[in-house]
C-alpha cells in the first residue's frame, strides 16, 4: 500500500482533490465575511465582484501551489494552505480597515471596478508573499 501513495499520479490527484475542496471551503468562508453574495452578484454581471472573487480564487490556488511544492505530505500541504488562507483573510480585513474614505464591500457590491481590481491585485500580490514564506 505504501507504493500506492508514493505514486506520482496518486499524489498529484490527492493534491488536486484536496486543493479543490479547500478552495471551495475557503470561498464559502469569504462568502460569509463579505456583505454581498458573491455568486448572486456575479450572476447579475457585477464585474467588481467577479474581479475580487477571481483574485481570491487565484490567491488561494497560488498559496496551495507553493504549499504543494514546498511540503512532502498531504497533511503538511493542507496545514500550510490553511495558514496561507488565514493570512489572505487577514489581508482582506486589513484592506477593509485601512480604507477609511469608503467601505470596500459596499463599493464592490456597487460594481466599482476600480475597487474590485485593487482587491484582485491585493489578493494576488499577498498570495505571492505568503507563498514565499510557506
Amino acid at each position: 500500500m505504501k507504493t500506492f501513495w508514493e505514486n506520482d499520479l496518486v499524489q498529484n490527484a490527492a493534491n488536486y482533490s484536496v486543493a479543490i475542496l479547500c478552495a471551495v471551503l475557503f470561498l464559502t468562508i469569504f462568502e460569509l465575511v463579505t456583505k454581498y453574495k458573491n455568486w448572486e452578484e456575479i450572476q447579475k454581471g457585477n464585474m467588481a465582484v467577479a474581479m475580487a472573487t477571481g483574485g481570491k480564487i487565484f490567491g488561494i490556488a497560488n498559496v496551495f501551489s507553493h504549499s504543494i511544492s514546498q511540503h512532502d505530505t498531504l497533511f503538511q500541504m493542507i496545514g500550510w494552505g490553511l495558514f496561507g488562507f488565514v493570512l489572505l483573510l487577514l489581508g482582506y480585513f486589513i484592506f477593509e480597515f485601512l480604507t477609511l474614505r469608503f467601505k470596500i464591500d459596499e463599493e464592490i457590491e456597487n460594481d466599482n471596478r476600480a475597487v474590485g481590481f485593487i482587491s484582485l491585485v491585493i489578493s494576488v500580490g499577498l498570495s505571492y508573499v505568503i507563498g514565499a514564506g510557506i
